[in-house]
């Protein structure tokens, strides 16, 4: 089940994982973010101890997408020892999204 990150958790959640974090940048009202929602639970779950999904809905977080450059959703954002490692935008199937954040076996 993924973590939901604000504010006041995301340093703790994100920053100081010892973990790589899988970050969706995500809002209710939008399509793709539902549609790559469980796209990427599998991955997570198939990489479960080796990385976390944490959620960050822009609307209830503005600063943080605001701080991690988010023009637009859904963004995801691998992070690695507190730094943003790679990075895919829209919707993709799972090799592709896989592949744009540097995941592919």
């Amino acid at each position: 089940m993924p973590t939901t990150a604000t504010e006041t958790n995301f340093d703790q959640e994100v920053l100081r994982s010892e973990t790589p974090v899988l970050v969706d940048f995500w809002a209710e009202w939008c399509g793709p973010c539902h549609a790559v929602s469980p796209i990427l639970d599998r991955i997570a779950s198939e990489r479960a101890g080796e990385l976390k999904l944490v959620k960050v809905n822009i609307d209830e977080q503005p600063a943080l997408a605001q701080r991690y450059g988010i023009a637009s959703i859904p963004t995801i954002i691998l992070f690695k020892a507190g730094e943003p490692a790679a990075r895919a935008v829209g919707a993709q199937p799972k090799a592709a999204l896989e592949q744009s954040l540097g995941l592919a076996a």
